[in-house]
């Protein structure tokens, strides 16, 4: 069985990306993006406009796991015109270099450390900490994890986490948060003005709205879940995170399409340099990443995800509120 650094050295030779493929799906996605966009506008019937706003988000999700992998160096490095397209992308879907860089490099660093700083991740408190903290600090924590949170993540994890909250903590480190809102709300006031609001609404609004909701919850699954493992920062290793603490989100064929494989999520945090497109492969032909541990978008699946609240150390898994209560 291959274990730590040994499964990591497993991965190597699919970290290698197809360079025409990296260019075909991104620049295809692109182009999808680019044209629904538009029909938002130029499509006659209000069915059509409607139907070209719900696949404009479509292909903001998946540019921006195409995005995910350029910003891990998997695809497209040292081309000009990649780096043109991706970082007007970042900015336009409210993820500004200098915070989202950060703190996504961050979570991949500190993935399921249990007393780690909670940057570019959903919070965790132990049973204990929860216990202890002040009627305040729980609503917060909870706040932060409800589902409320997903759904409006547009609001709350992008527009405010993203880019006010950066920009209020280090105004000269964040500049560009404070940028990418202003263009931000620029654009949607000409689109209002000098459109209509309806288009803003159709080519601005809803497929942000929908895209980064999708975004949301996919990251909270990713890593909480029935069976995920915390460990302190002197039991941690990254390998292990990878396959412990991060899921397989089963999905099927177009919504693997839609995510660009992101569903291989224990694979991308074993390996961050592997491209979407060849994760597949990687868990085909490695027998240890065959095991992880499973999610789904089942209804009953997404409420055992959204249920779990808090890390018990003494039974070693996360808990839901009710079971708290229940101990106590």
């Amino acid at each position: 069985m291959l274990k730590g650094k040994e499964l990591i050295l497993a991965t190597k030779p699919f970290a290698k990306e197809i360079r025409w493929k990296s260019w075909y799906y991104t620049l295809s996605a692109f182009f999808f993006l680019i044209t629904f966009l538009l029909g938002t506008y130029f499509v006659p019937t209000l069915f059509g406009k409607i139907l070209s706003s719900v696949l404009s988000a479509v292909f903001l999700t998946r540019f921006f796991m195409i995005f995910h992998d350029y910003q891990h160096h998997a695809i497209l490095q040292k081309s000009f015109l990649a780096n043109v397209i991706f970082t007007i992308y970042g900015f336009y879907m409210l993820t500004p270099p200098s915070i989202w860089k950060r703190s996504h490099d961050h979570h991949h660093n500190n993935n399921a450390k249990l007393f780690s700083a909670n940057i570019g991740s959903f919070p965790i408190m132990t049973k204990q900490k929860f216990m202890e903290a002040s009627r305040s600090e729980r609503r917060i924590y909870l706040a932060i994890r409800h589902p409320f949170n997903m759904i409006f993540a547009y609001f709350t994890m992008f527009i405010y986490g993203m880019c006010i909250q950066s920009f209020i903590s280090s105004p000269r480190r964040h500049w560009d948060s404070l940028a990418t809102l202003i263009i931000h709300i620029a654009i949607a006031t000409l689109l209002i003005i000098y459109v209509s609001p309806l288009t803003w609404f159709l080519a601005f609004f809803l497929p942000f709205f929908l895209s980064h909701m999708v975004g949301a919850y996919l990251f909270y699954a990713q890593h909480t879940f029935p069976g995920v493992i915390f460990k302190s920062n002197t039991e941690w290793s990254y390998a292990d995170a990878a396959l412990e603490s991060s899921s397989f989100l089963k999905m099927n064929p177009i919504l693997r399409w839609v995510t660009a494989n992101i569903g291989y999520h224990h694979i991308h945090h074993l390996n961050a340099r592997i491209p979407f497109y060849r994760l597949p492969e990687a868990m085909a032909s490695i027998e240890e990443l065959q095991k992880a541990k499973v999610t789904t978008f089942k209804f009953s699946d997404i409420i055992s995800c959204l249920r779990l609240k808090l890390w018990d150390s003494e039974a070693n898994r996360m808990i839901s509120l009710k079971e708290v209560h229940l101990s106590n």
